[in-house]
């Protein structure tokens, strides 16, 4: 059995994220990924058992580190709207800088290729978010709604306003995000 390099499994996961981005997910073979990455095709089956595989411990890996900045100096203690706001505003920050890792989570988000346990295990990721969610619905701050949609529309306006970014369609500027945040936080309050 061969020796599993950190190092290669790092050069295959960035050539996928590059050539799903440039090509998309369906145009981006595992031999072009090998090409890429300089490894040969069979290389990639020692780290992955297919593509799927591939994308999922991608996504997964995304995911984790995501989060990681997400919750950096994020304390349970914080009042409500410092911990939103901390989490958001690093969540902005993540994206930002982190452009080819939420424009390909952008594409496997929505493929058929995210499998459920991919999908829950990179929201428990996220799981401190949900804790302040259920805190603050118990104390009437947020509103009475599934928790999912509180999560869902705190990052989603953001989101769509890195994207317009992204795409020149739009300067990015502190003062729209930070009024995204107020809004996003407004929208959420009981």
């Amino acid at each position: 059995m061969r020796h599993k390099d950190e190092n290669k499994s790092e050069r295959i996961f960035n050539a996928s994220i590059q050539l799903i981005n440039e090509l998309g997910l369906s145009e981006t073979s595992m031999s072009k990924i090998a090409k890429k990455a300089g490894v040969s095709a069979s290389t990639i089956y020692v780290y992955f058992e297919n593509k799927e595989d591939m994308l999922n411990k991608l996504y997964l890996s995304i995911k984790k580190e995501m989060s990681l900045e997400v919750f950096y100096d994020y304390n349970e203690s914080m009042p409500l709207k410092t911990a939103f706001e901390h989490a958001l505003g690093k969540f902005i920050d993540f994206v930002l800088t982190h452009k080819d890792e939420f424009l390909f989570l952008e594409q496997f988000s929505n493929s058929p290729l995210l499998d459920r346990l991919s999908r829950n295990e990179g929201l428990e990721y996220f799981e401190p978010l949900i804790k302040l969610f259920e805190k603050g619905k118990s104390q009437n701050v947020f509103k009475q709604v599934d928790t999912s949609l509180l999560h869902m529309f705190m990052f989603n306006p953001v989101m769509q306003y890195v994207k317009e970014y992204f795409g020149g369609r739009l300067e990015l500027k502190q003062e729209s995000l930070n009024e995204i945040v107020q809004m996003t936080w407004d929208a959420l309050k009981a």
